[in-house]
């Protein structure tokens, strides 16, 4: 079957189309024919050999991936039989090697969600994995509408998800994204609100043009920021807070923390520090839960789903659209 794999950490043409072995179902799994195939920043950080968070680089050779959708096509021994031809998706966990670039797919049966019915594959992909940070960021940041909320990197797969959420609470939003091209994709989340400002943090002087934004959405500084960012850009996003702020921290894709959530700059600041994922991060309760409220989201129209898709044979050319930041939505192989 078609794989993508590595054999060796480095750049993203170390990602090759191989041949390899169908994985036979164990007991309790179903094999999946994917038609989709998630595609994460964390996936890059480990082809390129570097543990992120708690994961240590895989070993050798290693099929990134920890999202597909597709098929079922066999099941293993025990495992309901009434699976088959089902449509499904499934996040494969936390393994350095996922295993989810690979047109065939062995998934243990309890990670898997029959699509609903018109539910695009590419949309369950984006949705299953980062539809479910996206909640779980919301639930972190209890945002009500009297909230002004700072959206970092708000074009992307998480960011896009953040700024429906939010409006959807009824806080004022300002979006920052990294180019012209992507200010227009925001602003059509929400053609026409009011509540919604949208900045390019490429421009020059760009911090003043949040400021004005803000002014715009009728304060003087923002109550919440949502970063994923981290880095320079996520300490600039935090900066807009007023005394008494939120800095709600779910990543850091600069693969640089945000120095304003280390506790003494952000007790400097007057603001409090709540992260989602990593030390300190609230107990939110199953995963699946959250997967669940997120597909069906995506089903009925509430949220839109945005994708950057790439042909699952040029995976090299997916990461490194990523890692360039020349990506809108959630990347999917397909």
């Amino acid at each position: 079957m078609d794989a993508i794999r590595h054999h060796q950490f480095g750049p993203p043409e170390v990602l090759r189309l191989e041949q390899v072995p169908a994985p036979p179902p164990a007991p309790g799994e179903l094999l999946v024919a994917g038609t989709a195939h998630g595609v994460h920043v964390l996936d890059t950080a480990l082809r390129r050999g570097e543990a992120s968070g708690p994961l240590p680089p895989p070993r050798l050779p290693a099929v990134p991936g920890r999202e597909v959708a597709g098929t079922v096509t066999a099941v293993g021994a025990g495992t309901d039989p009434a699976w088959l031809g089902r449509r499904v998706v499934a996040h494969l966990g936390a393994a350095p090697a996922g295993g989810g670039y690979a047109r065939l797919v062995a998934v243990p049966a309890g990670q898997a969600f029959a699509l609903p019915a018109g539910l695009d594959a590419g949309d369950a992909v984006a949705m299953v994995g980062t539809g479910r940070t996206a909640l779980m960021t919301l639930e972190v940041a209890a945002l009500t509408p009297d909230n002004v909320v700072v959206v970092t990197a708000a074009a992307g797969g998480l960011g896009s998800l953040h700024v429906q959420g939010a409006l959807g609470a009824g806080a004022r939003v300002l979006a920052l994204v990294g180019g012209e091209a992507k200010v227009e994709v925001v602003q059509a989340l929400a053609p026409g609100s009011d509540g919604l400002a949208v900045v390019d943090y490429l421009a020059p002087a760009w911090t003043g043009a949040a400021r004005a934004a803000l002014a715009g959405l009728g304060t003087d500084g923002a109550t919440v920021v949502l970063d994923g960012v981290g880095g320079l850009l996520g300490a600039d996003a935090g900066r807009l807070l007023r005394q008494g702020g939120r800095l709600v921290v779910h990543g850091w894709s600069s693969r640089a923390a945000n120095p304003l959530a280390a506790a003494t700059a952000a007790n400097a600041a007057g603001i409090a520090v709540r992260p989602v994922v990593g030390p300190g991060a609230p107990d939110l309760g199953p995963l699946r839960a959250y997967q669940e409220r997120a597909l069906a989201l995506a089903a009925d129209g509430t949220w839109r789903v945005l994708t950057h898709r790439v042909p699952f044979a040029e995976a090299a050319r997916a990461h490194r659209e990523l890692e360039e930041r020349r990506t809108v939505g959630k990347v999917v192989l397909a």
